[in-house]
């Protein structure tokens, strides 16, 4: 197992025109944050997974203060959940708070292990990394988690695809899971998601994205008189740019892509498109936080607001919707509202 320690500064504040005044707030008494990586062996032979953990310098292990995340269906956990903007990433932020925060991308993904088959032709093979083979590299993970820091169970969150196979996690572990947060989640919907455009017919194993694709769906839906300021300058370029940059063989490409596995997509049309959701919301014990953006064309409100009464046996669960915010809300410049909503339902006390 590879591991990789950095011991940096506590993390400078956005500026006051990214963050509201609350999410502002750092603890008292900053600790320097220590930054450790790690390659986690997966249940397959050869298929190793990146994780990162940020963490105040000496901080004592608790179960509601040790965060684990994993992203979606297109892009890795780290160039996005621990992305500086404005000389802050979200990771930095909770760690900034007195959280042990973790993130970690799925095989295929970002710095994980790419299957053999992905250097391959797409079309040489069935679609990559199903839901099923992504909640066993979670469970991976949070295992490794839970082992290094002596807990019995941690807090979970997921972003898009992230939010059904963290759930899924949750409804099949139901002892391992403290809380459990739902940024942008999925749920049974009509026709294909934004994610299989230009792939309708048969999946190969993974798909070409490239950075002109990925600009046209983050802005899907956003009224026209609102495209300008939602992003600020720089900083689609600075996530592209390190997103991108995981993949060495799409950058040879003209214009440079990136390779993302098909299973995600696979799933989508033998589950949510055929109305048969991939976990059962009821099994969920922990309490869950549901958080979506007004214009998310990906993972519409709607999505959000059908799953909240299906976590019938979920204490203290919320729903809490973001105006003028997407899919992606994390790197635009409303995204304090998203951080100072889920910071406050991991800090509040539920019982």
């Amino acid at each position: 197992m590879q591991r990789r320690t950095i011991l940096a500064a506590p993390p400078l504040m956005a500026s006051a025109a990214i963050l509201p005044a609350a999410a502002q707030t750092a603890p008292s008494a900053a600790a320097p944050v220590l930054t450790e990586e790690f390659m986690v062996p997966s249940r397959d032979a050869g298929i190793e997974l990146f994780v990162r953990n940020k963490r105040p310098d000496g901080l004592a292990a608790r179960p509601d203060r040790t965060l684990l995340f994993v992203h979606g269906a297109t892009y890795p956990a780290h160039s996005a959940f621990d992305l500086p903007l404005g000389g802050l990433s979200w990771m930095d932020y909770i760690a900034g708070r007195g959280f042990d925060v973790w993130c970690m991308d799925l095989r295929g993904y970002g710095r994980s292990t790419r299957p053999p088959e992905m250097s391959q032709p797409p079309e040489a093979n069935q679609p990559l990394v199903r839901g099923e083979v992504a909640v066993a590299d979670i469970a991976a993970v949070a295992g490794f988690i839970r082992q290094r820091r002596s807990l019995p169970k941690i807090v979970h969150m997921g972003w898009s695809w992230g939010t059904s196979l963290m759930a899924r996690f949750a409804a099949d572990n139901p002892t391992l899971v403290e809380r459990l947060v739902l940024y942008a989640p999925q749920w049974l919907r009509e026709g294909p998601s934004p994610a299989a455009s230009g792939n309708t017919g048969e999946l190969g194993a993974y798909r070409w994205v490239t950075q002109a694709q990925a600009r046209e769906r983050w802005l899907n839906g956003v009224p026209e008189a609102k495209k300008a300021a939602l992003i600020p300058p720089g900083w689609f370029e600075h996530w592209a740019g390190l997103t991108w940059a995981t993949d060495p063989d799409g950058l040879r490409r003209n214009p440079p892509a990136l390779r993302a596995p098909n299973g995600v997509l696979q799933d989508s049309r033998e589950f949510w498109q055929a109305g048969k959701p991939f976990y059962d919301p009821a099994k969920i014990a922990a309490p869950t936080l549901l958080v979506v953006a007004e214009w998310d064309r990906d993972t519409p409100p709607v999505m959000a607001s059908t799953l909240f009464p299906l976590l019938t046996s979920s204490p203290g669960k919320r729903l809490v919707m973001l105006g003028e915010g997407t899919h992606t809300i994390i790197m635009e410049r409303n995204r304090g509202a998203l951080f100072q909503a889920v910071q406050v339902f991991l800090e509040e006390a539920i019982g």
